[in-house]
Order: C-alpha cells, then sequence, then structure tokens
C-alpha cells in the first residue's frame, strides 16, 4: 500500500491518495484537490468521503465528471453535499453510493470498511484500508472533531469515543487535518474527551 497526501485549502484539509493492488482510492477530496489528484492516479476506481463538510468534499464533482468513477459517501452525511450554511458556493456533488453505517466496501479484492462515528456530522465514519485508517474529522493527533457545529452532538461523540476505545487492535491513523498518530495513541486520550465534551 501506498499513500500520498497533500493538505488542502485554507483549512488545509488532508487529501489523501491510497494505491493497494494497482487501485488508486482518494479520500477527501477539498478545495483545489483536483490538479493533484489528476496529476498522481494512474488507475482511480473511487472517491471516498469520511464526512460531508465542505473543506473535504469541494472537488467531489469535478472528480466524478473528469475520471468517471463512483463516490462514495456515508448515508447520513448526503444532505451537506448539496448545500453548506458557510459555505454557499460549495459545488454540489452526488453519492453514486450511500454508505450504510458499519459498511465493508470490497474492490475487487481490496477491502474498504467505513467505521460509523457520529459526533462531528452525522454520518461521520472512518475508513479502513489495510492497516491505515483514515480518520476525517472525528479524531485527530491529541484531538477530536468539534461538536459546536450544525448537525454536531456533543453526545454522539461521546457515544462514539466510548466506541473507539474499544477496538482492539492498533492501526496508523490518517486524519483530516494535521499529522500521523495511532489507534493506540489516542485511545489514551479518550476518556479526558468524554469528560470535558
Amino acid at each position: 500500500m501506498n499513500i500520498k497526501v497533500k493538505p488542502m485549502g485554507e483549512y488545509q484539509t488532508n487529501c489523501y491518495i491510497v494505491t493497494v493492488n494497482g487501485k488508486d482510492f482518494i479520500i477527501d477530496p477539498g478545495m483545489g484537490a483536483t490538479k493533484w489528484v489528476m496529476d498522481n492516479v494512474k488507475n482511480p476506481v473511487a472517491i471516498l468521503n469520511t464526512h460531508g463538510h465542505f473543506d473535504h468534499v469541494w472537488s467531489n464533482a469535478e472528480l466524478q465528471e473528469k475520471l468517471k468513477i463512483p463516490l462514495y459517501t456515508p448515508k447520513e452525511d448526503t444532505m451537506l453535499l448539496s448545500s453548506s450554511s458557510w459555505m454557499p458556493d460549495l459545488p454540489p456533488s452526488k453519492p453514486d453510493v450511500e454508505v450504510e453505517p458499519n459498511q465493508e466496501l470490497d474492490f475487487g479484492g481490496v477491502k474498504v470498511k467505513f467505521t460509523h462515528f457520529p459526533g462531528h456530522t452525522p454520518g461521520c465514519s472512518t475508513i479502513e484500508i489495510e492497516d491505515a485508517m483514515f480518520s476525517g474529522d472525528f479524531i485527530f493527533e491529541r484531538s477530536i472533531g468539534r461538536t459546536d457545529f450544525p448537525y454536531s452532538s456533543p453526545k454522539q461523540m461521546r457515544e462514539s469515543l466510548e466506541q473507539f476505545k474499544k477496538i482492539p487492535y492498533d492501526k496508523t491513523i490518517y486524519p483530516g487535518h494535521g499529522g500521523t498518530t495511532t489507534i493506540r495513541q489516542e485511545q489514551q486520550y479518550s476518556d479526558y474527551w468524554i469528560g470535558n465534551l
């Protein structure tokens, strides 16, 4: 597995290109991501969204059109792709597949697992591919996603962190902003965040 990353736009939102067995997966193509993605993919098979916030989905529609590949978005966040209270000029996009909570997909032998961790948004999910977890805005290095946005829920975030604490294995976490961390590392801070939400 090869992972390329580039922070996009003023919010420095990480866009990832994950290559497994010759297949390229584009995760969270944010503002201005199209050219970088086009320059760095050879065999793109899918666009994957961790959640529906504008800085993670800005280039969805443009890449769908240019690459002719399907877009997968957590079902509960589909409504966020067509309008944004902060960014009225968000280019609307429509998923080809609305991903159900905790759904595992199989792309010709490459397993892609969405795990539902609502709180930051209703559909907020991590995406696991082999030994990597792409956490979007759920978990960052020593931090968690904000819960003061429209459709956010501190209660759901607490429940998600309780669920995250119980993950029995370790993987490298590639978050939506900032640098990498690990599941084990961030599990140490879960109780702190649960107590402060």
